[in-house]
């Protein structure tokens, strides 16, 4: 990661004065360990703290290290993902996220999961597990999920798949739109 990229992540933790800042940018972000490892990250916090951003930069970095990497929005993907077994081409569309070694899903659980939607997540984790990794990013902290899957059985199946091997950031503090937008004013 370039000198630039590793001042501006410091600077997001420090912005939220996160205590595991060090550990974390000259260990998660800045050698993407946990791709290397096939392990996931989970970056929670509430809206407009900078889930989203953490996560495309490294996805950024991870697609010029080489590693083939998917980004999602996760509710529209998996909208699209019932659509495509209501047409039959699925498992074509679930081939395209297999293939990846970084899958990056922004703002899971935003929303809770259907029936519908239930085993077609699993299903991506359960390829994943072990193998692959992701980068989770949701307004709820990890301890939340299991009621936003709705059901327990397959919430227990999804969940033992990917906590276990997962590393946590949590994001405090305002909005940085709220913050972009009290800047804005003054000019």
């Amino acid at each position: 990661m370039n000198g630039y990229k590793i001042v501006l992540l410091k600077a997001i933790f420090m912005l939220y004065k996160l205590p595991e800042c060090e550990r974390v940018c000259s260990g998660i972000c800045t050698t993407l360990d946990f791709v290397h490892k096939a392990q996931n990250l989970f970056i929670t916090g509430s809206s407009g703290t900078g889930k989203s951003y953490l996560a495309c930069a490294l996805g950024h970095e991870a697609c010029k290290r080489g590693f083939r990497t998917f980004y999602a929005n996760a509710p529209k993907l998996l909208g699209a993902l019932k659509v495509a077994k209501v047409k039959g081409t699925l498992e074509t569309e679930l081939k395209k996220i297999e293939r990846c070694q970084l899958l990056i899903l922004d703002d899971l659980f935003i929303v809770p999961l259907d029936a519908k939607e239930r085993p077609i997540l699993l299903e991506i984790i359960e390829d994943r597990h072990e193998r692959k990794s992701i980068i989770i990013t949701s307004q709820y902290p990890s301890s939340n999920w299991y009621d936003m899957v709705g059901d327990p059985t397959i919430a227990d199946a999804i969940l033992d798949r990917i906590i276990h091997t997962a590393h946590t950031i949590e994001l405090y503090g305002e909005s940085m739109r709220k913050l972009r937008s009290k800047k804005n004013e003054k000019f």
